[in-house]
């Protein structure tokens, strides 16, 4: 007998991420926020040490898998974002009365709601801006407002610097015999996993070609790709790649676009590929880890267009590797007007909206039993809102999952906490806690009530090394209290149609798939163009579909209104997919094949038919007609 599936919402609870311990974000949590408090406290300033503590803990929870490069932007922008709410909340604290201030905090959510749409960067940007309004604003501690920013910032910036120091998995996992200099494989190590990911996504997908398992394959080859897009592209002191072993980097992932090309249109005609066919691409991947020679590679058969374009994109990647000249990452260009055109539109109104109500509201009910002496003599009331701020966030999970896991992970960290707080000395057990819990950060990132358990400890260890009495109690009150507030206002309706947000990533979807299409059918011999115009299409089909996944998985009532994205998110692939295999085909013989004009035709058609349940514009798709 089987047992029934769980809902979606409690389902996401359950679910934890898996895979190896990342040693090296463990190591670089130990030394984050414990040596920085030690020394604070060893120079009899301990406030100023949880500050740059706190700041510490905000980049190790962004400290992620992947670049040097792009660990850059996305802890030091989201750095940048919380020295300024920091600021900007000491001295709105200061300086303004409980009703003015609330209608600061509000105004601030809004912003700070309206950032986070364009991606996860902005995301993390707007919590640490809104978290640290909250604190700045009523933690009390004796260092001015520009004291506390720069000791965040030194905090944030000390990681960051140890993130930039310490090599990577890759580097420790180089062969020995490998004609490779460690120096420099040493900086590129998170471009050079992800360029050989996109390989093995390659070779996965060719395996997968007439299987059930081939469009899975092709949407984790999207992932890789976004992956080294991202690793490859971030913050450069120079406009184009400043060394050899960068430019290599370059030349190879532009390598892997043809190839992942001619995968795609293999994939799409549901045939199987001769197993010969993905080795290519493996000893390609290979020789990316390792940095040696290709060797020779086993040509697969040339018997369809996909598969004559699967061989000669194997020979200009042979080339390729072989000079290692530099080459077009194809990453998005998008200008300020286009940013600024997602914060002000759908997204950006309704998350902003959404983020304003709940962090103004928790920050009203805070002031309220704050003013009321409820606290007695603990000065917290900046928890409730800053609980607030990562509970409203929807890159975290569902609402109901969210509230469960945030709730049974904070009960769980404060029960954890007393009793350590009984039993450990005072300073060096709390410094001691401080180390511990920013080491097991990366971790119980895994799943957010272990990272909330976490997080719990090290910010009640935080309190108490600052000179407030143990607040355990506390915390668990106010973040039940905030868990509360997010359920009824994470309900309530807002102006405008619920969903708006799916329905603006759907358009955007349709609209980049209706210029891939546009420029294929145009017989344009600029390939290069057509590979960005692709993966851009893609790219934005993948952030559509992770947005449908979370808001399908909230409860019944919030879910319906993602009811039927995800078939029309999952026919504009297939409608891509099917321009994919046009432009090989179109390479080949120079014609449209008349079986792409129908199924063209036919994707259109369901468009057509499914956007009007949902209340979505699906752009005008051409066929070949």
């Amino acid at each position: 007998m089987t047992r029934p599936a769980p809902p979606p919402w409690l389902a996401h609870a359950l679910r934890a991420q898996r895979g190896p311990v990342p040693w090296s974000a463990v190591t670089r949590g130990a030394l984050g926020g414990g040596p920085l408090l030690l020394a604070a406290v060893l120079a009899g300033r301990p406030t100023v040490g949880v500050v740059a503590a706190i700041g510490a803990m905000f980049a190790g929870i962004n400290d992620r898998p992947g670049s040097r490069r792009a660990s850059v932007g996305r802890i030091g922008g989201p750095a940048l974002a919380g020295a300024a709410g920091l600021l900007l909340g000491t001295y709105a604290g200061d300086h303004l009365s409980a009703v003015p201030l609330t209608l600061m905090l509000t105004a601030l959510g809004l912003l700070a709601g309206a950032v986070s749409a364009p991606g996860p960067v902005g995301s993390s940007a707007g919590t640490q801006l809104l978290v640290g309004a909250a604190v700045g604003a009523g933690m009390p501690l004796p260092e001015t407002g520009w004291q506390r920013a720069l000791a965040f910032l030194a905090g944030a910036g000390w990681l960051l610097l140890l993130r930039l120091a310490m090599p990577g998995a890759s580097a420790r996992n180089l062969r020995s015999g490998a004609r490779l200099d460690f120096r420099l494989d040493f900086r590129f190590d998170g471009e050079r996993a992800a360029v050989a990911g996109v390989y093995e996504a390659i070779a996965a997908l060719l395996d997968a070609a007439g299987t059930d398992t081939a469009t899975a394959r092709r949407a984790a080859l999207t992932a890789t790709l976004d992956q080294a897009q991202d690793a490859l592209a971030g913050p450069r002191l120079r406009r184009y790649a400043s060394s050899a072993t960068e430019r290599r980097l370059h030349a190879r992932y532009a390598a892997a676009l043809p190839l992942a090309e001619a995968a795609t249109a293999l994939a799409w005609a549901g045939d199987p590929v001769p197993a010969r066919a993905s080795e290519g691409p493996r000893r390609l991947a290979v020789a990316v880890r390792a940095g040696t020679p290709t060797g020779p590679l086993p040509a697969p058969s040339r018997t369809v267009p996909a598969l004559r374009a699967l061989d000669d994109a194997l020979l200009r990647a042979a080339e390729a590797f072989d000079r290692g000249e530099g080459g077009d990452l194809h990453s998005r260009k998008r200008s300020r007007a286009v940013r600024l055109k997602t914060v002000l539109g759908a997204r950006g109104r309704e998350y902003g909206m959404r983020v304003a109500l709940s962090f103004g509201v928790s920050a009203a009910l805070a002031q309220a039993l704050h003013h009321s002496r409820w606290y007695g003599q603990h000065e917290h009331w900046y928890w409730l809102p800053a609980t607030a701020v990562f509970l409203v966030k929807p890159d975290l999970g569902p609402l109901a999952s969210r509230v469960l896991s945030r709730a049974a992970g904070t009960v769980l960290g404060a029960l954890l906490f007393a009793g350590f707080a009984a039993l450990l000395p005072r300073p060096e057990g709390l410094v001691a806690l401080v180390v511990v819990s920013g080491a097991l950060l990366p971790v119980a990132a895994r799943h957010f009530a272990a990272q909330t358990a976490v997080v719990t400890v090290l910010v009640l260890a935080l309190v108490m090394a600052g000179g407030e009495p143990q607040a355990s109690t506390a915390r668990i009150g106010e973040t039940l209290l905030a868990c509360a507030v997010i359920l009824v206002v994470g309900h309530l309706p807002m102006p405008g149609q619920r969903g708006d947000a799916i329905r603006a990533r759907l358009a955007e979807a349709g609209a980049a798939a209706q210029t891939y299409l546009d420029h294929v059918l145009g017989a344009s011999g600029d390939r290069e163009t057509r590979w960005a115009l692709r993966r851009e299409a893609y790219r934005t089909l993948a952030e559509a579909r992770t947005a449908i996944a979370l808001a399908s998985a909230e409860l019944p009532t919030l879910a319906r209104h993602a009811h039927g994205a995800d078939e029309i998110a999952a026919t504009l692939e297939l409608f891509v997919d099917t321009t994919t295999a046009c432009a090989v085909h179109l390479d080949d013989t120079g014609r449209i094949d008349p079986r792409h004009v129908a199924r063209l035709a036919g994707l259109r058609d369901e468009l057509t038919r499914r956007h009007g349940r949902v209340r979505l514009r699906v752009p005008d798709l051409l066929t070949a007609g």
